[in-house]
């Protein structure tokens, strides 16, 4: 018999397959979790319910769970012996947007609103299978301890649609509390076949920044508006210059887009109102073209102010800004590999950029100015979420056409397949983790 000291060491491919052995037994508690946060979705900020769902889950598995980091945020360790430090992380928050999917666990919730009806709430965004495939890949991990080796830490974030949650946490030292760590790893869904994951070169997302504009006119009579000076007139004009910025102001090698959102003012028919107010989006896949539009951005509203006759000045305001999305090359390539060795060549595939945004940049590089480290690679790939059904259904014949037409994330129709898309996404978090923590 050998003993246990002279036993080979499992092959990478080898530990991944042993680990997923356990896949099976843990798939109705995933999937019931899952199922629930749908169910009962928290927006950003008020993640309270589902915060305590992951810390319950890590602490059955022997993690120890630190609750309330930067907010609702979820802080599980488990520790391995001596290795790397290599960092899980899922979102916890929903979306304020109306379910319309029809699923039996679709959710009903209404977040208290200020017409008294309320907010309605749904995960329109993945996180409820981001956050169930972390804490099934954490469990499995958990299980087979005796495969690796290192320290394993999973992160439940709130507010990552705000694109505050990453940076309170940070701010309120989670590496300086819980490690800094030697890899993050993280995923996110999107409407390609489930069962795939794809991986992305470059700026895998756009970095964004988010203002909020105040237009100030002096209001009155619609009869006499040579008395007044009309901010929907200025708050016009300063919209039609800004959509132009990207086409003037950018070099036209860079992937960039400016959109207003919203513009209001005034609440009648016949009385010009004495204030206008811009929201809007700003994203590119370069840090510089970012700054150039955000300085752009404020010489175009402050002139068009300029041209009403205004003597006050408009109010700018960042609300929030994120990093353009670059995981690390070499991790990446990696972990990519230990997905082709999991799932087969044919199951991953290439993600073009795109211009969506987050803010998990903030846990890597671009985040080292609040957390204080450098190095530290980061690892993010796309997960399918929609079923062979859904897939077939969907009108088109090539890809790129039934792309298209699904569902995409943030619609109240965004119905991610469960039974088909989270076992891939615990079993592609397991390989990626195991990639990056020590061997046995």
């Amino acid at each position: 018999m050998t003993s246990s000291s002279t036993a080979p060491t499992a092959s990478p491919a080898d530990r991944v397959h042993r680990v997923l052995l356990g896949l099976d037994g843990i798939m109705l508690a995933a999937t019931t979790l899952c199922l629930a946060v749908h169910a009962e979705p928290e927006l950003s900020g008020e993640e309270e319910r589902t915060a305590a769902r992951l810390a319950a889950w890590l602490t059955a598995d022997g993690f120890r769970v630190t609750p309330g980091v930067g907010g609702h945020g979820v802080v599980g360790v488990l520790r391995n012996g001596e290795g790397p430090r290599v960092l899980v992380r899922a979102e916890l928050d929903a979306l304020p947007v109306g379910e319309r999917t029809g699923l039996p666990y679709a959710s009903t919730v209404r977040a208290p609103g200020p017409d008294g009806r309320g907010v309605p709430v749904m995960h329109a965004c993945g996180h409820d299978l981001h956050l169930a495939a972390a804490a099934g890949a954490a469990r499995l991990l958990a299980r087979a301890a005796h495969l690796w080796r290192g320290t394993l830490v999973v992160v439940g974030q709130p507010a990552e649609e705000t694109l505050q949650g990453a940076r309170a946490m940070l701010e309120d030292g989670l590496y300086d509390r819980f490690g800094r760590p030697d890899a993050v790893l993280a995923q996110h869904t999107a409407p390609f076949p489930a069962g795939m994951v794809a991986h992305g070169t470059g700026a895998l997302m756009a970095g964004s920044l988010s203002f909020d504009v105040v237009v100030h006119g002096r209001g009155g009579h619609a009869a006499t508006p040579h008395l007044t000076v009309n901010p929907v007139a200025t708050a016009a004009a300063a919209v039609g210059a800004l959509h132009g910025l990207v086409a003037t102001g950018t070099d036209p090698a860079d992937r960039a887009v400016l959109t207003v959102c919203r513009l209001h003012a005034g609440d009648s028919r016949n009385v010009v109102p004495d204030r206008a107010t811009l929201g809007l989006t700003v994203r590119a896949h370069s840090q510089a073209a970012l700054d150039a539009l955000a300085e752009a951005v404020r010489r175009t509203v402050h002139a068009a102010c300029a041209a009403s006759g205004r003597v006050d000045p408009p109010e700018i305001t960042l609300v929030s800004r994120s990093a353009p999305n670059i995981p690390d090359p070499s991790a990446t390539a990696a972990v990519r590999e230990a997905h082709r060795a999991l799932f087969g060549a044919a199951r991953v595939a290439l993600w073009p950029p795109s211009m969506a945004t987050e803010d998990f940049p903030l846990f890597g590089d671009a985040g080292r100015g609040i957390h204080g480290f450098a190095g530290i690679p980061t690892v993010y790939w796309m997960l399918g979420s929609a079923g062979a059904r859904q897939w077939r259904a969907a009108p088109g014949r090539t890809p790129a056409d039934k792309l298209a037409a699904l569902p995409p994330n943030h619609s109240p129709e965004f119905a991610p397949d469960v039974r088909s898309a989270l076992p891939t996404g615990i079993s592609a978090m397991v390989a990626a983790a195991l990639d990056r923590l020590g061997s046995r």
